[in-house]
């Protein structure tokens, strides 16, 4: 009975090696096997099988195994059919796998740039339509829509695009008060296509505004430039301090003006900040 016991941890143990010589030798069978059934694949267009093929054939590489030329061009012509078939974030992953593979060439990087340009054009001409949600969902296929420190295009376009709103939004204000000069003005910062669009209406109205104080307008500028009567440099200086405050430039400029004693006054297209006249 000792004899056997002893026996017994031989008989696992021999048991558990021939198991691993077994899983090395298959695995390595299988290693033979991938180039052979990844031409096969590669020579019929069966593009999926050829895919899982490189991707097994990639595992293995720790055997000693060689990828060979199939399998860059499996990744190469199935990228290219995801593209036309507008899968984009699809195509892209796959053409920077091959791009960072030994089966890399030049003409492969220069492709993959190719694409990631012409999405960001696709970006821009849906913005410029007036359609920043499908803009930034297109530049997400790449990782370009946001980017924590702000330097992503779509950052840049959706900063493009709050500008021109809050633009309106101010000449929409300044045109209920009557502030027609001041109106324009911030009428002709806007510079998104379909911004312009959408205050043409606003803008026809301003025009008809100006016109109608022509006469009283002429009359204003007869008198020559409207100076500003408070220290300048002072003013501007308020006025750089109070819109890196993030106040909006009229609110800035009226802000400064009253707190060196000024008001605003209004000619035209001009505007000055001029001290009150003290009455006795």
């Amino acid at each position: 009975m000792a004899l056997r016991r002893h026996r017994l941890p031989r008989f696992w143990l021999g048991l558990t090696l021939g198991l691993v010589a077994c899983g090395i030798g298959a695995t390595y069978w299988w290693e033979q096997q991938l180039p052979q059934r990844l031409e096969q694949a590669a020579r019929s267009g069966d593009l999926e099988a050829c895919l899982r093929y490189s991707e097994q054939l990639e595992a293995l590489r720790w055997l000693g195994g060689q990828a060979p030329a199939e399998q860059g061009s499996c990744r190469r012509r199935k990228a290219a059919q995801l593209w036309q078939q507008e899968r984009w974030g699809e195509a892209l992953q796959l053409q920077l796998q091959l791009v960072n593979s030994l089966a890399g060439r030049e003409a492969d990087r220069e492709r993959l740039l190719v694409w990631q340009q012409s999405l960001q054009q696709r970006a821009i001409t849906r913005f410029q339509e007036g359609d920043l949600p499908g803009a930034l969902k297109i530049l997400a296929v790449m990782g370009d829509d946001h980017r924590a420190n702000g330097d992503s295009l779509g950052d840049k376009l959706s900063e493009n695009w709050t500008r021109n709103r809050l633009q309106l939004e101010r000449a929409k204000g300044l045109t209920e008060q009557k502030r027609w000069w001041e109106a324009l003005e911030a009428l002709t910062r806007i510079d998104h296509p379909w911004w312009k669009t959408q205050s043409r209406g606003l803008q026809a109205k301003v025009q008809k505004g100006i016109e109608g104080l022509s006469v009283q307008e002429r009359e204003h500028d007869a008198h020559g430039q409207l100076p500003h009567t408070v220290p300048s440099a002072q003013l501007n200086a308020q006025v750089r301090q109070r819109i890196s405050q993030g106040m909006d430039e009229w609110s800035a400029f009226q802000e400064a003006c009253r707190a060196l004693g000024g008001q605003v006054v209004e000619a035209g297209p001009e505007t000055a900040c001029q001290r009150r006249s003290s009455k006795r």
